[in-house]
């Protein structure tokens, strides 16, 4: 079963919330003194499991637990169908995008910055293709402006040529442990971004990547491009992740000399005494 199918039917017969902050932090325990082990971004909904005071112990669609204060969301009413699950739905697709309280970028500050993939409910209404901007509906029910060329409807599959091309977008971005977005990633969620551009939903940890029965094994010599890389102490301790771009190079988001999203070498001697194991989609 895969992993989104599994989601949802576990939402079927669970209370669920929807993400209304542009990105919410996601803690082993319901206190922001505990540490951060994810995020979901603005749009995506979740499964609720547990109330505790303040906050709920949630379930992501990739099938990842953690705690998030109440604030962080919106819960869904009796019979209210997942914010853009269905109907004109949009997708960002620029690094981040403003949203606006009117269809102006110098009347007012931005409402609110939102991260690439953040899904949104367009309002219905003639279509204007000589207009730069739609108008959309947040999770918190909230009336905006955004511009169109920060957005795409549905964007489709990418193939691995277009997924390498789109991660070099990234470069530069700042590590961030537990990140799930261009606020910040860490390995895991960077890679797990790239693969989900693909059309592939795969876990949420590094370990759990190397284990899923969505790849197979692939031998150091027989790499190619879109091949995912695991490092680690061993193949029971894996650490770290990143995506094969071809020419014995990868990218990854990593804290090694500098803690941003970066190309790498697999002849490093850092690297190359950490390759543990390497995967291929199926």
């Amino acid at each position: 079963m895969s992993i989104l199918l599994a989601f949802a039917l576990a939402a079927l017969n669970s209370p669920g919330a929807v993400v209304i902050r542009p990105v919410a932090n996601m803690y082993s325990a319901p206190t922001e003194d505990a540490d951060v082990v994810s995020q979901a971004i603005c749009g995506v909904s979740l499964i609720v499991e547990e109330d505790k005071g303040d906050w709920v112990k949630v379930r992501t669609p990739d099938d990842y637990p953690g705690w998030m204060p109440l604030a962080s969301l919106r819960r869904y009413k009796p019979g209210e169908r997942n914010y853009a699950a269905s109907g004109s739905i949009v997708q960002v697709v620029s690094i981040f995008a403003n949203v606006y309280r009117e269809d102006s970028v110098t009347k007012h500050q931005p409402v609110m910055v939102l991260p690439f993939e953040a899904r949104l409910e367009a309002v219905p209404g003639p279509a204007k293709t000589e207009d730069r901007w739609m108008q959309v509906c947040l999770p918190d029910e909230r009336t905006v402006w955004i511009q169109r060329g920060d957005i795409q409807p549905d964007p489709k599959p990418l193939t691995v040529d277009r997924a390498i091309e789109l991660s070099k977008r990234f470069l530069g971005l700042t590590y961030l442990w537990g990140g799930t977005s261009t606020f910040g990633y860490d390995c895991s969620g960077f890679t797990q971004m790239l693969v989900r551009r693909r059309g592939i939903v795969m876990p949420r940890d590094a370990d759990l990547q190397a284990a899923w029965q969505g790849v197979v094994p692939v031998l150091p010599d027989e790499l190619q491009p879109g091949d995912l890389l695991f490092f680690g102490g061993s193949p029971q301790h894996i650490t770290h992740t990143g995506m094969y771009i071809g020419n014995g190079e990868f990218i990854n988001a990593t804290t090694h000399d500098r803690p941003e999203v970066q190309i790498s070498r697999l002849t490093d001697p850092y690297w190359s005494k950490l390759l543990v194991a390497c995967r291929r989609l199926k």
